[in-house]
């Protein structure tokens, strides 16, 4: 079985320690998933957007790290955005296990943020939400 294609989107400026956990699991052997690109450290205008609408679509999945600040990063709100544009299946994981997780502000209020727990992220990829 092929394994499923993910965006990771995080926030650059407070998170980028928990992409590279992600990017960790990703190069298990038993990892159902494989890294197509995550969210880009440039200044929010010009083509940004569409350089990620073009990364998003080539995911099967958008997995949204959370973090303490994340409901004030612009880009993880633009990316989780052009997911639900897109039609791109999208899941919020909850970066610090002492709480105060935020999600980001264009997620819907019924998204529910999921502990990050190994066999809940193989879970999520394979679309268990």
């Amino acid at each position: 079985m092929a394994k499923a294609k993910v965006f990771i989107s995080f926030d650059y400026d407070n998170d980028e320690t928990l992409k590279d956990f992600l990017v960790g699991q990703s190069k298990l052997a038993d990892s159902p998933f494989e890294l197509v690109d995550w969210s880009i450290k440039e200044a929010l205008s010009g083509n940004w957007k569409e350089k990620a609408r073009a990364r998003i679509k080539g995911a099967d999945v958008v997995a949204v790290i959370c973090g303490k600040k994340t409901n004030t990063a612009a880009g993880v709100s633009a990316e989780v955005s052009i997911a639900q544009e897109e039609k791109i299946s999208y899941f919020l994981l909850q970066g610090y296990k002492d709480g105060g997780c935020k999600a980001p502000t264009s997620s819907k209020s019924t998204d529910k943020i999921y502990d990050w727990t190994w066999p809940n992220l193989k879970a999520l990829i394979g679309g268990g939400r």
